[in-house]
């Protein structure tokens, strides 16, 4: 897959960058708009390459901090009719569908990681759902359920978070894992309870409900669906294949946990309430598990700028400034 990048970048380091760029193994083609960027002032350097390459581009744009002195912008255009651009994904290193680029993950996990007032919707909705399931032993309801919910969103970031070690990002992911799970619990519970009195349902319904036993029984397996549909998940994040993302929600019983949860206190079911708790924690802790190794060994297989071509960099970018 060929990527565009357009690179906003001072006068002075104009030559070096687009001289990075065309040294880049996988690299298509470069043009070069002199005096095209008004602010701020500078010229814009257009690249087209294989994706494979990109990742380890930014290493050197950032060692140059470019994105402090100007703008990178990475784009994908629908198709490139380019005998060139072909032989430059023959070129480059790795499978386009396995690289990681950590800033376009980042700034993904990051956005689904806000705790906003759709994100609270969501997950309110699906946590509603899952008690309707689980009150009317439906199977599809819960389905329904973990398909809704957003968590995955905030788990992924988590992960992210402590590969790179960004803990404003783990911060702002656990914020909306630590007020969402609550609020939607507290009113899932305020609704049951609000429902008792008209005989929706009896009281002794969870007894009942044998579609939702394995939710308040976890167990080995519990925690090995979740790392697999973690690990599954960041994958599908990585590659951009967001088609496996509904498989990955309808695996993993976090949603109706929290639903059965908040439904169980009300009725004083507290034995089966702390095992919904138990499973709620399984399958988070899990998730998050799984999705940092995936990434741990990503960063560990893919090659990286060293420290010699960085100080390198370093050194050719104070020369260009003199």
């Amino acid at each position: 897959m060929i990527v565009q990048m357009r690179i906003c970048v001072p006068a002075e380091l104009t030559g070096l960058v687009a001289e990075q760029c065309e040294q880049q193994p996988g690299t298509a083609e470069v043009a070069v708009h002199a005096g095209a960027s008004v602010h701020p002032r500078g010229d814009v350097v257009v690249a087209y390459i294989a994706r494979e390459s990109v990742e380890e581009l930014l290493e050197k744009l950032h060692v140059l901090k470019i994105e402090s002195l100007g703008s990178i912008a990475v784009s994908a255009p629908e198709f490139v009719l380019s005998d060139r651009a072909d032989r430059a994904e023959e070129t480059a290193p790795g499978e386009g569908a396995d690289t990681v680029i950590w800033e376009e993950v980042s700034r993904q996990t990051g956005e689904e990681s806000r705790l906003s007032w759709t994100f609270l919707a969501f997950l309110v909705l699906a946590t509603l759902l899952a008690a309707i399931g689980i009150v009317t032993d439906s199977t599809i309801a819960i389905v329904g359920a973990m398909a809704v919910g957003p968590e995955f969103g905030p788990l992924a970031a988590l992960a992210v978070a402590v590969v790179r070690g960004n803990w404003r990002l783990g911060g702002r992911a656990s914020l909306a894992l630590g007020l969402g799970f609550p609020t939607a619990m507290l009113t899932t519970a305020l609704i049951t309870w609000l429902a008792l009195p008209a005989n929706l349902f009896p009281r002794d319904v969870l007894d009942r409900a044998s579609a939702a036993e394995f939710i308040y029984h976890p167990g080995p397996f519990s925690l090995v669906v979740a790392v697999l549909a973690g690990g599954a998940g960041m994958l599908s994040v990585i590659s951009g294949r967001s088609a496996a993302l509904i498989g990955v929600f309808i695996s993993v019983t976090t949603v109706p946990a929290a639903g059965f949860v908040a439904v169980a206190l009300v009725l004083g079911e507290f034995n089966k309430a702390a095992g919904s708790a138990l499973q709620l924690l399984v399958n988070l802790g899990g998730i998050v598990a799984a999705a940092v190794a995936v990434l741990y060994f990503h960063r560990l297989v893919t090659r990286r700028l060293s420290d010699g071509a960085a100080l390198r960099l370093r050194r050719q970018a104070l020369r260009a400034r003199r």
